[in-house]
């Protein structure tokens, strides 16, 4: 499903927690038996499934109506003091990409790495140009699938709403993957009707009005600190108002995927769904 949809689809983050199985496909399955639209499928520790699995779960996907898209692992750190790291997230990038365009996963998420001791100015030059030889390569191979660098909840990793959507602009192919509790978490508000509202409202000024007809977004109570996110909640024990964030949506008729990583993601999505839909 690498086209675009016409609706805003609710998901999961990986395999449903009630699914009998911990496949992949047993996921996808388990995804359709639950009403729900979606499924993020996790590389993050590392892109471990072969091509006859990928078509195969894509057949399935396709079958019933499901939408994919992939996380590529977690160990990618496009600004890390040793080459050998940087060349290696790239290659993980590019594998991820590569297997999603096996899967028709429509979008590739993924953390573009840590400040350390530089400052963001020069981590956003050091990242830039490693995601342009990156896009670079995707397009001579002409993989459709889109990048999406995530909104990170911790200050010590690049990943501000700013900073991925001026990364957008600047790198040809990139559109972001808005993670609402991370930049809740990340700055300590970000938790209102009105605060939602001026994120899509920013989204579309610097990406344009199409941004917000192909979105993809994470969401999930958050714990946090003074450092940003702690740890996953489910949304009813968390203070995150949901409620206000479903009338954004719908305010801007925000179309895409949506991804829920809570603990219980499966009992979350459906609740979401049917806010939005009820």
């Amino acid at each position: 499903m690498t086209r675009p949809v016409d609706r805003l689809l609710f998901g999961t983050a990986g395999v449903p927690k009630s699914s009998p199985h911990t496949s992949t496909l047993s996921g996808v399955r388990r995804i359709a038996e639950l009403g729900l639209d979606c499924q993020e499928v996790e590389f993050v520790q590392g892109v471990k499934m072969g091509i006859d699995t990928a078509r195969e779960i894509r057949g399935e996907a396709e079958r019933l109506g499901v939408g994919l898209s992939v996380h590529a692992p977690y160990w990618v750190n496009l600004n890390s003091v040793e080459d050998s790291k940087r060349y290696m997230s790239q290659q993980r990038l590019l594998h991820s990409a590569r297997l999603a365009r096996e899967l028709g996963a429509r979008s590739v998420v993924f953390h573009c790495g840590f400040y350390h001791k530089d400052t963001p100015e020069q981590v956003f030059e050091t990242i830039k140009v490693g995601l342009r030889e990156v896009m670079s390569i995707l397009r001579s191979e002409r993989n459709p699938v889109v990048m999406r660098p995530e909104t990170m909840g911790k200050r010590a990793q690049f990943g501000s709403l700013e900073e991925i959507l001026f990364l957008c602009q600047e790198v040809e192919g990139l559109q972001p993957c808005l993670d609402f509790s991370h930049l809740y978490s990340r700055e300590g508000r970000a938790n209102t009707y009105l605060h939602f509202h001026r994120i899509l409202t920013k989204v579309t000024k610097k990406l344009g009005d199409g941004a917000l007809e192909d979105v993809h977004i994470h969401i999930s109570g958050a714990m946090y600190n003074d450092k940003g996110e702690m740890k996953h909640l489910n949304l009813q024990e968390s203070d995150f108002r949901y409620d206000d964030w479903i009338q954004a949506l719908k305010h801007f008729d925000v179309k895409g995927m949506v991804i829920c990583e809570s603990p219980e993601q499966d009992v979350d999505a459906r609740m979401l769904k049917k806010l939005y839909y009820g």
